[in-house]
């Protein structure tokens, strides 16, 4: 085995430990996919990393990220949480104040501001109406009644996310799903709050498949649904969600679009930092 820098990092939360944890192995060159997913496992965190050196001349590193039984092309807060990660351990961004990260579903640039890490979300893959059957299922999971899912959508950008629309923040919060019943599916479900909340959006993410079957806070998800509201015109170009309520986290997602790109934001905090024998 060797000795590599571990880090772990808060991401999407401004007091630390109340966002979601990802671990991440610098100088990850030399380990296999069986060796990444098997230490992912270990971790039983949401997400692992591994940074790597880019094949792509335009990026600044290459991750790679894990599931407990994964891998995944994309996702949201392993994307920030590696991107702090890494200027941790000596990164430095040009004068441009972007990062570019590259994974398997390509390049994605990630901002840097004194406060806050954004990234550009990637284009969706699969984006269209849930089939009923589908959905019926979905409620039962859930444990409320077809009628109150008001809309619903594939947002598919790594992830299989489903996106569940009910009609307030109170309902989104209230659900009790049922983790065994879950299986194969990634349901995302927002609800807005009442003005003057503090946050116009409650979310909540789950998954199949996973000892962690909700998860605290979800950049993919959360860019997804920004896409998705954006265009039924639920949600304003800026805005910020909620997320991690009922798990005792205060998850802050901002939500910034400009000219139709769609930045997902939110603060990082370094917590662990040290080596990991692998």
């Amino acid at each position: 085995m060797t000795s590599r820098r571990y880090s772990e990092v808060d991401v999407f939360s401004a007091t630390a430990y109340r966002g979601n944890a990802l671990a991440v192995v610098h100088d990850a060159e030399g380990l296999s996919t069986a060796e990444m997913q098997q230490f992912a496992n270990w971790t039983n965190l949401a997400e692992t990393t591994f940074l790597l050196a880019p094949t792509d001349s335009r990026a600044d590193y290459r991750v790679r990220i894990f599931t407990a039984s994964e891998e995944l092309p994309f996702a949201g807060h392993p994307t920030l949480g590696s991107a702090k990660a890494w200027l941790g351990a000596g990164g430095t961004v040009g004068a441009s104040g972007v990062i570019m990260q590259e994974c398997e579903a390509g390049l994605v640039p990630v901002r840097v501001t004194d406060d806050r890490l954004a990234f550009e979300a990637p284009p969706l893959t699969r984006y269209e109406a849930i089939e009923e059957s589908r959905l019926q299922r979905v409620a039962g999971v859930l444990g409320i009644e077809r009628e109150h899912i008001i809309d619903s959508s594939w947002i598919v950008n790594g992830p299989r996310w489903m996106g569940i629309r009910l009609a307030s923040a109170q309902e989104v919060l209230a659900l009790r799903p049922d983790p065994n019943r879950l299986d194969d599916l990634e349901i995302g479900v927002v609800g807005p709050h009442a003005p003057g909340a503090g946050a116009q959006f409650e979310v909540r993410a789950f998954f199949g498949g996973d000892a962690v079957w909700e998860d605290p806070v979800t950049g993919s998800l959360n860019a997804g649904l920004a896409r998705w509201m954006s265009d039924t015109g639920v949600a304003p170009s800026n805005y910020v969600a909620a997320q991690g309520t009922v798990l005792g986290r205060e998850g802050r997602v901002h939500i910034d679009i400009e000219d139709d790109a769609i930045w997902v934001g939110g603060e990082a905090t370094l917590c662990i930092e040290g080596t990991v024998q692998l």
